[in-house]
């Protein structure tokens, strides 16, 4: 009798012991994979004239759709981890009237830290011609910057010269920034044909001025943040018919404002006229550097690599976030049986 229930209490344990593993494959079969990603966030005062509280892992909320994802490293970018590299993107169909707000620019990479390296280009035919390659340098980084050309080239376009830098920019675990001077009329798509079936038979492809933003905004947006660049601008106006032009200034500078926005960056602008003055909002862009994170979460990825959206939130009085409303998500890795 004893033996049969000794028995019957080991059958008992095999079989709970079963279940157990089934329960916790069967978990392991349906939990959904999660891979790391990482990107640069900026915390700022809702306030201009006050300062923030450091922020910490519990003080952030990473959302993916409707659900919110584990943050588990929020590494302040100060100390070891300072490290930036800055590039300088200015603008070749500039008026030369700029002229003295390029001693601002001078000041800002002169009092940058010895962590920050710079590097300085301008943006003519699409691509960028390099003035001075990342240095740590700074006065070497300020002399090059030099009077824009103000005249056209064949290709202007602010965002496929942006996107020309950041496909050749190397990749390294640092922040990575861009402070574009601009205007952000994309004068290579100034000209749209309108499509003939809307104008009847009779009539050909018939060019407009630019009725829209340029489509390269949304390429040069989705290429920053594929690769972790944050993009700010300075608005300056250019020369040409289209700087006289409140459509195409308007247009302009939405460009800007859209491609800041989406990156975690700043546009900083008095509409559309020029900044007496570069050095309030170059101060303004120092405070966003003093106060960036590197935030290391989990996401589930999709079927392929890509772009997914993410947002950041904070419930801390008078601060919120800056960042990128996109990351980059790998697929995941089958772990091997």
């Amino acid at each position: 009798m004893n033996k049969c229930k000794v028995a019957l209490g080991l059958f008992a344990i095999l079989c709970a012991l079963g279940l157990t593993v089934q329960t916790l494959q069967s978990q392991e079969k349906t939990a959904p994979r999660t891979v790391q990603v990482h990107m640069v966030i900026t915390e700022q005062a809702l306030r201009e004239d006050s300062d923030v509280s450091p922020l910490k892992t519990e003080d952030v909320k990473v959302l993916q759709g409707k659900n919110f994802r584990n943050l588990t490293q929020l590494i302040p970018a100060r100390g070891d981890n300072a490290g930036l590299q800055l590039f300088i993107l200015i603008d070749d169909t500039l008026d030369s009237r700029i002229g003295n707000n390029l001693n601002d620019v001078r000041d800002f990479i002169n009092a940058q830290p010895a962590s920050t390296t710079i590097g300085v280009g301008y943006m003519s035919n699409a691509a960028v011609n390099l003035a001075q390659n990342f240095t740590a340098d700074h006065a070497l980084a300020a002399k090059a910057v030099r009077l824009p050309m103000g005249r056209y080239s064949t290709m202007d376009s602010p965002y496929l010269s942006l996107i020309s830098l950041v496909k050749s920019w190397p990749q390294q675990n640092i922040r990575r920034e861009v402070l574009m001077v601009t205007d952000g009329i994309d004068r290579l798509r100034g000209a749209q044909p309108t499509s003939p079936r809307l104008l009847g038979p009779n009539f050909g492809s018939v060019y407009h001025s630019m009725p829209t933003m340029s489509p390269d905004v949304n390429s040069a947006s989705e290429i920053s943040q594929r690769y972790n660049v944050i993009v700010h601008s300075l608005y300056a106006v250019g020369v040409g018919r289209a700087a006289r032009n409140s459509w195409d200034l308007q247009i302009g500078l939405s460009g800007l404002s859209k491609l800041a926005d989406e990156t975690g960056g700043d546009c900083f602008s008095l509409g559309t006229s020029n900044l007496i003055s570069f050095k309030p909002y170059l101060d303004r862009l120092q405070k966003i550097f003093d106060n960036q994170y590197y935030a290391v979460f989990q996401l589930i990825p999709g079927k392929k690599a890509g772009l997914q959206r993410v947002n950041f939130t904070t419930e801390l009085p008078n601060s919120e976030i800056a960042a990128a409303d996109n990351v980059w998500v790998p697929t995941a890795t089958v772990p091997a049986k």
